[in-house]
């Protein structure tokens, strides 16, 4: 069974969630994703994570393998190909550079602001990895600033 390595930045970060979602997904570290920005956009039903290039920012994720059937729920709950789209990115992790696929928000979409409940899920898996909380606060503030404006 052939393994992908899939890069979680969002809510996939929390492993319940994850195990839920794909119960053959593993763990397998955490990393950065250099001269990304994490952000906040949406629709009507909520605004979710996404990434933008930045160059100066960085973002931190947990990166899985995982088999086909999970990559077929992933595009599932990420609204792939139509919320969400595909793309390959290198990580930087203790290893090295490693490659793996992330969902990427549409970027047509409008920024906003993540539910009380969306951002505390975040939140966790920050504190959980001890990743750099200023980043999760920073991204709200990003987008909060840019949400009257249009892409």
């Amino acid at each position: 069974m052939k393994k992908k390595i899939y890069v979680a930045y969002g809510s996939n970060m929390d492993l319940e969630q994850m195990r839920y979602r794909c119960p053959n997904a593993k763990m397998k570290g955490t990393g950065i994703l250099e001269n990304w920005r994490l952000i906040f956009k949406g629709s009507r039903t909520g605004s979710y994570a996404t990434i933008e290039e930045t160059e100066g920012q960085n973002v931190p994720v947990v990166y899985f393998t995982i088999t086909k059937s999970d990559e077929e729920n992933l595009d599932y709950y990420e609204g792939y190909p139509i919320f969400y789209y595909k793309r390959e990115v290198q990580i930087k992790t203790d290893k090295g550079y490693i490659e793996g696929m992330v969902y990427i928000m549409d970027e047509n979409r409008q920024y906003g602001l993540p539910s009380d409940r969306y951002y505390r899920v975040l939140s966790e898996a920050y504190e959980k990895f001890e990743f750099d909380k200023d980043i999760l606060s920073e991204a709200v503030k990003y987008s909060a600033n840019n949400m009257s404006k249009r892409n």
